[in-house]
């Protein structure tokens, strides 16, 4: 069945209106519907509703921040925060796209009051907080990883889309369907018990077991210049630290800078642009491969050129998935009590 997605495209309007044309070129290049403020271009409580609606109707959420966070709702946020808000608490998949250097934007697509920038600077904390971004420089940087980062998306998490009136199946095929989804289901439930029970066999005998200490250093740029630090951690913990920023594949250089941004917020230093030394960020790289966590493979980027990839295999999303899941609370201490 041919079907199409609606991607609704956030971001605030003025001063990035070439970075949303060629996103929005981008999307209908994908064969998907692109919406966004374009259809409301004045922002107003009133038509807060609108916007609400057309977001329910869409299948992906695609953010664009560059150096404006842009006018204020009634509560003190944006439009563009109100608009994230809302699509993440509707279960919609974000793609988050930030400005690599904020600081370099000119001044006339910047803001300029202090407690403004604060708000731009805390929507961007909240924005990568446990989700993967990508980073750009320029308006033509932007429809290249759009496009990876959105065919990726609809590839691991499909949604219900749009299909033509003609194309909708009789009851008599829509029965089948139900049917072979239900021994598909039945088929998945028996596989992940027979996976549970046989274990994979480890490529190295004597592999480190995952509870085993490693001991991670690199380098950030301090007020005082060039300066290390390190931090140790088991090698359960490494993974689960970096393994959500894979669940889409990313490239070699920005898995090292993230995992390193990751570790020095963890030793509760400042820095910027931390990076894990080379030798180091090979053996976690080799770890990883080793435990079967990851592949590693070289792939075309949108420039032409080749490079490595890193994404998480079957085993390792569900050793992410263990490790990451917010368990229920314990209720023994309340039985103890009899309360």
């Amino acid at each position: 069945m041919d079907k199409r997605y609606q991607v609704f495209v956030s971001s605030t309007f003025t001063d990035l209106q070439e970075e949303r044309r060629q996103v929005i070129q981008t999307v209908m290049e994908l064969d998907c519907f692109p919406a966004g403020m374009e259809l409301f271009p004045a922002a107003d409580e009133e038509q807060w509703d609108f916007i609400r609606k057309v977001i329910d109707d869409c299948d992906y959420y695609i953010l664009i921040v560059g150096g404006r966070y842009g006018s204020l709702t009634e509560e003190g946020i944006s439009y563009t925060e109100k608009e994230y808000d809302y699509a993440a608490a509707q279960g919609l998949p974000v793609l988050a796209f930030l400005h690599e250097n904020p600081d370099e934007i000119p001044v006339a697509r910047s803001e300029i009051k202090p407690e403004t920038r604060e708000k731009l600077s805390q929507f961007r904390s909240k924005v990568a907080d446990g989700r993967l971004v990508r980073f750009w420089k320029s308006a033509d940087a932007l429809p290249g990883l759009v496009a990876l980062s959105l065919s990726k998306a609809m590839k691991a998490y499909p949604r219900n889309g749009w299909v033509r009136a003609t194309s909708i199946p009789s009851a008599e095929t829509l029965a089948e369907l139900n049917d072979l989804r239900k021994k598909l289901a039945e088929t998945q439930s028996e596989l992940s018990e027979v996976r549970k029970a046989v274990a994979p066999e480890p490529i190295v005998a004597d592999l480190a077991s995952l509870d085993e200490l490693v001991a991670v250093k690199g380098t950030c740029f301090t007020k005082s210049g060039l300066s290390g630090w390190s931090t140790r951690l088991s090698w359960r913990e490494l993974f689960a630290t970096i393994a959500p920023s894979l669940l889409i594949a990313t490239v070699d250089g920005r898995v090292n800078s993230h995992l390193a941004e990751l570790l020095l917020a963890r030793t509760g230093r400042e820095g910027r642009t931390p990076s894990i030394d080379d030798l180091v960020f090979d053996t976690i790289k080799v770890q990883l491969l080793a435990y079967g966590f990851i592949t590693v493979e070289p792939l075309g980027t949108t420039g032409g050129g080749v490079n490595l990839f890193w994404q998480l295999t079957q085993l390792g999303n569900r050793v992410m998935i263990e490790a990451r899941t917010v368990r229920a609370a314990s209720q023994e201490s309340g039985d103890a009590t009899g309360v």
